[in-house]
C-alpha cells in the first residue's frame, strides 16, 4: 500500500533533496511539489494526500502557519534546518522533525511511522513525546499507569514520576494504541495491563486509585476482565 506525500519548500535545492528521497522509497508516491505554503494550502483544497513533508521557515506563511490552518490535515513531518523550531512542532502533532541535511536512514525511520501498520501497532519500545518545563520528555508508553486533567493542563502518571503538560487529554488519548488504553471517566485514561483490581467504581493501579464514571463502567470492565473471570460453578 502505497502513501501519497507532498514536498512543501522554498528552497529549490531541498525540494529535489527529498524527492530523491521520496522516489527511491516504495511505499511512497510523489504527487508534487510546492515552493509555498499557499500552493500547497490550494493543491490540498482538491486533493487529498497522506503525508506532507513540510518546511517550517517559509515567506509569506511558515509550515506551522500552515498546519494550523488546515482543516483535518494529513500527517506531517517538519523539514527545517533550525533545532529550536521542534517543540512547536511536536505541538502541532508532527508526526517526526528532520533536520537538515536529511540522510535516508533517517528519512526512512521517520516516513514508516505514518504506514498505517506501524500506526496502529503497539510494541514495548513505543512512546510519546510531551513539552515538560521547557523540554521534550520521552515517555515509554509501558510506563504509564493513568492519565488525568486538571483544568487546561494533564497530569502522566508514570511507574516512576508524574509529568504536568499543556495539553488537552483528548490530544494524548488519540496518540494511545487503544488496545492498551482505555477511558473510564471524562478526567482519566488508564493503562490497562496496569490495573490489578476493581472495587466499586474504582479502579487500583498499585497504590493509586481511579474513578470510573457509571456511563463507562460496563465498557471499562469488558475491556479489563471481559471473559477472563474465573468463578465457581
Amino acid at each position: 500500500m502505497s502513501m501519497r506525500c507532498i514536498i512543501v519548500d522554498d528552497e529549490i535545492l531541498a525540494r529535489e533533496g527529498l524527492e530523491e528521497l521520496v522516489v527511491k522509497t516504495p511505499f511512497l508516491e510523489h504527487c508534487g511539489s510546492f515552493g509555498s505554503a499557499f500552493k500547497a494550502m490550494e493543491f490540498l483544497r482538491e486533493n487529498e494526500v497522506d503525508l506532507i513533508l513540510l518546511d517550517i521557515q517559509m515567506p509569506d506563511m511558515t509550515g506551522l502557519e500552515l498546519m494550523k490552518v488546515l482543516v483535518n490535515p494529513p500527517e506531517v513531518i517538519f523539514t527545517t534546518a533550525y533545532r529550536e523550531f521542534a517543540i512547536d512542532g511536536f505541538e502541532l502533532n508532527a508526526v517526526d522533525y528532520l533536520l537538515k541535511p536529511i540522510s535516508y536512514e533517517r528519512f526512512l525511520k521517520a516516513v514508516q511511522k505514518v504506514m498505517p501498520n506501524n500506526k496502529s501497532k503497539s510494541t514495548e519500545s513505543d512512546y510519546i513525546f510531551v513539552k515538560c518545563d521547557g523540554s521534550i520528555v520521552k515517555i515509554p508508553l509501558k510506563e504509564i499507569l493513568f492519565i488525568e486533567t486538571a483544568k487546561d493542563y494533564i497530569f502522566i502518571h508514570t511507574l516512576h514520576k508524574r509529568y504536568m503538560t499543556l495539553v488537552p487529554l483528548r490530544q494524548v488519548e488519540e496518540k494511545l494504541p487503544n488496545e492498551h488504553f482505555v477511558r473510564v471517566h471524562r478526567s482519566y485514561v488508564v493503562g490497562l495491563s496496569h490495573v490489578n483490581k476493581m472495587e466499586g467504581n474504582l479502579l487500583h493501579l498499585g497504590d493509586k486509585k481511579v474513578p470510573i464514571s457509571r456511563r463507562l463502567k460496563e465498557e471499562v470492565y469488558q475491556r479489563i476482565v471481559g471473559n477472563r473471570l474465573i468463578e465457581r460453578t
